[in-house]
């Protein structure tokens, strides 16, 4: 894990310059690596509990002597050092927690090496490798593969290698403490100094510490191996999370799973057909003017949110905010079969989501808003903008024309002024007796600025 952190974060691997998605994206990294820290530091230390209640009991019942005792209160030590662990784990190189992963080791070689000082018997010290107590350090190393990084559990491999040939010397140096039993032993076995290496208490028999030590090793760098990848999964799972939340803010959930089953990029500039949503408080500047921005904030916030619920429910996406409005198109990214009606129904169920908004407002002595709509109809240029700091936009007279018919509202004292185009589009989606238009009114073809041509339009009035 600390390997990734600085394969994000070292200077010399980004570029002099880092765009603001690289910096995001170590950002977004990091924080995942830092969560996935926290999350197995808890997961590992809870695991070496549940192991050292077995480890506990299992001692018990192989040897049921009061002798035993010893090594389950050392067993509490081992539990320490897991909750020391825990305090002090952080993503990145952490001198504290290396320092407490290695007593783990050196506490655990003393306890398989040293020979119990309450016991009864008085074998020679090199009588403690007939046990087979190595294989406890594979508990260490299973712990160490839930929280921390590739290297750490090569590290890990290497001072239990190192710490193990440590306690071989130092148990080979020890004089033996019982040689009329060696002797006996010798006797026994003859000339067959295999046999004699097995079995003698005072043997350390090289070869098959040799061997601990080399299968080990082997096990840490797969498991090392396997520690890496799982980490390289976790920042690119993390990336696509980050891809699906930033497309969340814009579009549909149905939209963003489909967007993440499409390999063809959204930069792609290209021309369709959109139904384009202008939504806009009238008078809120007046509205805004002498209250606190604490206030204003607010009331934006629950607007936003009654509106970015609807345009989702209805598979639009969200453009952009206008301060105290917003743009919605359906049809993006991908042109569907009921953008225009997808449209009007989301402005019409706008339109009941602000008047029960207005009434909650009015209980609560609060004046209420008016919110007008405009909606049109055609095509439109879609695709990324800028260089580094990019920007899905829609583009084109489309757009202009929504915009132009939200401001008529104020001209017909109504809530919604849809495009002829729209309309007609919408049944023929619908069918032209769908209920969705029974509450629009036909108006003349009116001039818009920037378009040539008169556009005919439907008004809907307030309260319908």
């Amino acid at each position: 894990m600390t390997m990734l952190v600085e394969r994000f974060n070292l200077p010399a691997a980004l570029s002099p310059a880092p765009s603001k998605r690289d910096v995001e994206t170590v950002q977004f990294a990091q924080a995942a690596l830092t969560s996935a820290k926290r999350e197995g530091l808890q997961l590992a230390v809870r695991a070496r509990y549940v192991a050292l209640v077995v480890i506990g009991c299992l001692l018990l019942v192989i040897n049921p002597a009061w002798e035993q005792l010893y090594y389950v209160a050392l067993l509490g030590l081992f539990a320490l050092i897991g909750w020391a662990q825990v305090r002090v784990g952080r993503v990145g190189v952490s001198r504290p927690e290396l320092a407490l992963l290695f007593c783990d080791l050196a506490l655990l070689t003393c306890l398989i090496v040293i020979p119990n000082p309450f016991g009864a018997s008085h074998w020679p010290v090199a009588m403690q490798y007939h046990f087979g107590n190595f294989i406890y350090f594979f508990v260490l190393l299973a712990g160490a593969t839930l929280a921390y990084t590739w290297r750490t559990v090569i590290a890990v491999g290497v001072w239990t290698a190192a710490l193990w040939l440590i306690g071989i010397a130092w148990v080979w140096w020890q004089p033996d403490r019982d040689p009329a039993l060696t002797a006996r032993i010798a006797a026994a076995t003859g000339s067959d100094e295999r046999l004699f290496a097995m079995i003698s208490p005072s043997e350390i028999v090289f070869h098959v510490r040799i061997q601990e030590i080399v299968v080990f090793m082997i096990v840490a760098m797969t498991l090392a191996l396997a520690v890496r990848r799982s980490n390289d999964l976790l920042v690119r799972h993390a990336a696509v999370e980050r891809e699906r939340g930033n497309l969340a803010r814009y579009f549909s959930p149905n939209v963003v799973a489909e967007l993440s089953k499409q390999d063809e990029p959204l930069k792609q500039v290209r021309t369709q057909h959109v139904a384009v949503l202008f939504v806009d408080i009238v008078g809120f500047t007046a509205f805004a003017d002498g209250r606190s921005p604490q206030e204003v904030v607010r009331t934006l916030r629950e607007f936003h949110g009654l509106m970015e619920q609807e345009v989702f429910r209805h598979s639009g996406t969200l453009d952009k905010y206008l301060g105290d409005g917003l743009m919605a198109t359906f049809g993006t990214p991908f042109a569907g079969e009921h953008d225009a009606s997808n449209a009007l129904r989301c402005a019409q169920a706008m339109i009941a989501a602000a008047e029960s908004w207005n009434d909650q407002r009015a209980a609560s002595g609060e004046p209420k808003l008016h919110v007008s709509f405009g909606l049109h109809y055609g095509p439109v240029v879609l695709g990324d903008l800028g260089q580094t700091c990019l920007e899905f936009a829609v583009i084109g007279a489309t757009v202009n024309v929504a915009s132009r018919l939200e401001a008529l509202t104020r001209t017909f004292g109504c809530a919604l002024v849809a495009s002829d185009d729209l309309v007609s589009q919408a049944k023929a989606e619908l069918g032209g007796a769908a209920t969705t238009f029974q509450s629009l009114e036909a108006r003349e073809a009116r001039a818009v600025r920037g378009i040539q041509q008169p556009i005919a339009i439907w008004t809907q009035p307030r309260g319908a």
